[in-house]
């Protein structure tokens, strides 16, 4: 599977896997993240149910605040 994970071209030999997955994978650990899938955000409670698949174009955003 090839896809776009924050504009860059990543390939993984599974044909697909969930949010959760990916996120483990590429060591994003940080609490306060969005995940757009196709420009459509994922909410943290849909993580597991929602795959990406060859093709697929993911955005994975750190959420910073500050004063």
């Amino acid at each position: 599977m090839e896809i776009s994970l924050n504009n860059k071209i990543e390939k993984f030999d599974e044909e697909t896997f969930n949010i959760t997955e990916l996120l483990k994978r590429k060591n994003f650990t940080f609490r306060m993240l969005v995940v757009k899938v196709n420009n459509k955000i994922v909410k943290r409670n849909d993580f597991e149910n929602t795959f990406v698949k060859n093709g697929d174009n993911v955005s994975v955003i750190h959420l910073i605040s500050g004063g």
